[in-house]
Order: C-alpha cells, then sequence, then structure tokens
C-alpha cells in the first residue's frame, strides 16, 4: 500500500492557485495461453509522482518516476513554475476555478497482489477443461488480465483520497470451423472489480459460462449472413452499453464538445426517444455498486451522476473543474489520469442505457423480420455521433422468434438519428468492463444498457 507522503506538503502550494498532487502506482499483470501453450506473461509495475497547478486560466504540470519526499519536493517547484511560467506569458487573466467542496475521503482497503503462479495453474484449469469437455474446437485461447490503479490525492481546495482500483478478468476464445470450411470465433470475458484471488475463487466456476459460450458458437458454425439494409433489430444489452459510451459519451465529453462534437448544439432538445435515459455513474449504478467505481476524481473532486440524457432530452455534458466553468456546469467527478505521468482528462466512468419496461421476448415478439444482436467484436465512433460496430454473435428474428445464428457482420449509423427510433426498453441490464477506452491514455471503464429495439443500418456478406 503507497504510503501517504504528499499532504505535508501542502504547506508549500502557491498561494491563490488551485494545485493538485498524486502519488500513483499501476500494476499490470497478464498471463496467456494458446492450445495449453503460454505464449504472454506479463508482470509490470509502474510508479511515481505528480503535481499539477492552475493559475489564472492555465496548468503547469511536471512529474518523476520515483516516489520520494525529494520527488514530491521537485514536481510540485517544477508544476508552479510552469503554471507562472505560462501565466506571465499568455496572461489569460481568468482567476481561480470555483470552489469545490472540500474533505478526505478514507483510504480504501489494501488489496492482494497474488503471484503470477496463481494466473498461471487457474488458466491451466480452465484450459484442461475447455480441451477436455470440447473437443471439436479447431482452437482455444484462454487469458488473465489483472490490473489497478492506486493514487494518494492531496488537493489546495478539493478532496483528499486515498484509492485503490482493481480489477480482474478471465477471457476465453473458442474457435470452430463453420460448415464453409473458414472458423469462426466467440470470446468472452468473465470477471470484474476486485482482485483475482477475490474475483476467482474456483476454475470450476467458470464452466456454465464456458458451455454457453460453446453452445453460441456452435449455433454461429450454421450461421447466414445477414441481408443488408435498414432493419428492425434488438441491440443486446453490452450493444447498449457500447453505443452508449462510443457514439454518445465521447460526444457528450465537455473537451470535445468545445472542439465541435455534434452535441455542441444540442443542449435541451430532442435527441432520442422518449424511452431512452442515459447516465454515467459515477460509484452506485440503480442500486449496486457500479462496476468500476469512482468515488473521488483526480481534481479532488466528489465524484456524482451524471445525467446526460433524460426521456430522450439531452440534459448534460461530462465536464472538469476548468471546462465546468466555461460550460457554467458542476464538476461531477469525470477528471480521471491513467498514470502518474499523464494530466487528468475528462473520461466516462460507467456510462449506461437505463432499463425501461419491456420484456425481451416481448420485443422479439414485435419483430417480423429482423435480427437480435447480442454481441460486438469491436466498434468506432466520430463526433458526429456516426458509429460502426462489428457483430459477433446475433440471431435472426423471423415472424416473431429467434432463427439461425449470425455470422459476422456489422451495423452503423447516427446515435442521435437512430436513439429516436427506440420504441421498447427491455427490464434488465447487462454491464461490460473488461476493456479500456483509448481517448488519448488508456482508462478503465464500465458501460451498459438494457436491449434496446430500433430502427438500424446492418451489413450483408
Amino acid at each position: 500500500m503507497l504510503q501517504d507522503i504528499i499532504s505535508k506538503h501542502r504547506g508549500s502550494f502557491a498561494a491563490g492557485a488551485s494545485t493538485e498532487l498524486r502519488v500513483q502506482r499501476n500494476l499490470q499483470r497478464r498471463v496467456s495461453l494458446q492450445k495449453g501453450n503460454m505464449v504472454g506473461n506479463v508482470r509490470a509495475d509502474i510508479s511515481g509522482v505528480s503535481a499539477r497547478v492552475y493559475q489564472n486560466g492555465l496548468y503547469g504540470f511536471a512529474s518523476a518516476a520515483e516516489i520520494s519526499d525529494a520527488a514530491v519536493k521537485k514536481a510540485l517547484e517544477k508544476a508552479t513554475y510552469n503554471a507562472a511560467f505560462l501565466d506571465s506569458r499568455v496572461k489569460l487573466q481568468k482567476g481561480p476555478l470555483p470552489g469545490i467542496q472540500q474533505g478526505t475521503r478514507p483510504a480504501d482497503a489494501d488489496m492482494t497482489d497474488v503471484p503470477q503462479k496463481t494466473y498461471i495453474d487457474f488458466l491451466q484449469a480452465v484450459d484442461a477443461h475447455i480441451a477436455k469437455t470440447y473437443p471439436d474446437l479447431i482452437s482455444r485461447m484462454v487469458g488473465a488480465s489483472a490490473d489497478s490503479m492506486e493514487k494518494v490525492i492531496a488537493t489546495s481546495d478539493g478532496y483528499n483520497a486515498h484509492i485503490i482500483a482493481p480489477r480482474s478478468y478471465i477471457y476465453v476464445f473458442l474457435t470452430a470451423q463453420a460448415k464453409d470450411g473458414s472458423p469462426v470465433e466467440l470470446f468472452r470475458a468473465f470477471g470484474g472489480r476486485g482482485t483475482f484471488d477475490t474475483v476467482f475463487t474456483n476454475p470450476e466456476s467458470l464452466h456454465a459460462g464456458i458451455a454457453k459460450l460453446h453452445e453460441q458458437l456452435m449455433h454461429k458454425k450454421e450461421g447466414v449472413y445477414a441481408q443488408a439494409g435498414q432493419k428492425d433489430c434488438i441491440l443486446g444489452g453490452e450493444m447498449a452499453g457500447m453505443l452508449a459510451h462510443e457514439a454518445v459519451g465521447h460526444t457528450v465529453e465537455a473537451d470535445l464538445v468545445l472542439s465541435g462534437s455534434v452535441a455542441l448544439t444540442k443542449m435541451d432538445k430532442q435527441v432520442a426517444s422518449p424511452l431512452v435515459n442515459m447516465t454515467d455513474f459515477a460509484h452506485t449504478a440503480l442500486g449496486e455498486t457500479a462496476p468500476l467505481p469512482v468515488y473521488v476524481d483526480d481534481e479532488g473532486t466528489l465524484a456524482q451522476d451524471a445525467v446526460l440524457i433524460e426521456n430522450g432530452i439531452l440534459k448534460g455534458y461530462m465536464v472538469n473543474r476548468e471546462m465546468g466553468a466555461r460550460l457554467n456546469r458542476a464538476p461531477q467527478g469525470n477528471a480521471r489520469a491513467w498514470s502518474f505521468s499523464d494530466e487528468p482528462l475528462i473520461r466516462m466512468r460507467n456510462t449506461a442505457v437505463l432499463p425501461g419496461t419491456s420484456k425481451l421476448e416481448d420485443m422479439i415478439a414485435a419483430i417480423d423480420d429482423g435480427y437480435y444482436l447480442i454481441n460486438s467484436m469491436n466498434g468506432q465512433a466520430d463526433m458526429t455521433g456516426e458509429f460502426m460496430f462489428g457483430i459477433s454473435m446475433g440471431y435472426e428474428i423471423k415472424k416473431g422468434k429467434l432463427g439461425k445464428a449470425l455470422l459476422d457482420t456489422t451495423v452503423s449509423g447516427v446515435a442521435f438519428d437512430m436513439l429516436k427510433t427506440v420504441d421498447m426498453v427491455s427490464d434488465r441490464v447487462s454491464w461490460s468492463s473488461s476493456g479500456f477506452c483509448g481517448k488519448k491514455q488508456p482508462m478503465p471503464v464500465g458501460m451498459g444498457g438494457p436491449e434496446l429495439k430500433c430502427r438500424i443500418t446492418i451489413g450483408g456478406r
């Protein structure tokens, strides 16, 4: 556990400036097996200190790749100098940042950093089960991943905190041969918030999930290509989450809004069906702890939920302290940095479409000719809200019933147009939290949602 060596330096904070000191340690653990052979084994530990000083509209930043009183002092001196130097040259004269709530959040519980052998032994047991149970596969790959960010944060005018945020996952990739001889693949990530020893207690706990994955793969190997065109479709919960993050979430991050995203002119306007509600949850979502909770951000802002869309109306942007002042919106804890050497950026936390009242079976029954799109293999979107997502698992819907599985395809559209076609929203939410958002620096994020019935453009063969 990191020691708090920065609070005692608060007496050196420059008067009239907003100062953030951060000590941070990132741990990354990776192991992967391809058909029983180890092809990856990584153990990384990155730590250091940083300081950031805001003065009259400008930031000075400095960092050092060591944790010591000397490093803290040097980073603070350099950041203070850099802010004063920029202020003397640029002379924005914007004055101080608006005040935020001050206080101290107790330190999170310490975490267990398990030895690399733990990951290897667990994976070997999972791999042996797959090899024995599913001899019809032509390839298999399993991977273990655990990462954590630990931060001690001291601020001049915000919250102080000691944050420890671990997450752990097992990735399973299964490959079979389709009827035309080509390979078809599916994967699933198991796990979530917590250290590996608490998330995964027994390899047998994954057997049911792997069986479901194999069942879907067997459907897919007999699958058909989708018919291209605009179709009535149901997006699975993880697909809704990806849409919330990639095609909507990024357009309402204030730095991208001020750079000209489509959301710049849409505040308080209809951007979706009245059935659509979307929130970037801080730490508690729908009565439970969010997949990747954030209680205090790296600017010392106490984290709160950011309501983005309410009854189809765009209601909010995600901001940091500086851009919140520019847009006259209170910061809600979205400023996050990946490494000690990174400055905090406006980032999502747990972005989700909220559940509705429909049952999935009723949504399927309401479609005469369309598709149920369950999982995505990748996706991208731009600042217009235009998106394209790869579909790795889905089914035909014919006369209100599920039909054959789909081979890989794509869906595309413009988010704020497509969301206006949503006419049914399911009453359950699925979450995904195993990936990283790649906005300038990686960041763990959660995304989720219910099934959405909508009109969307689907690709063919």
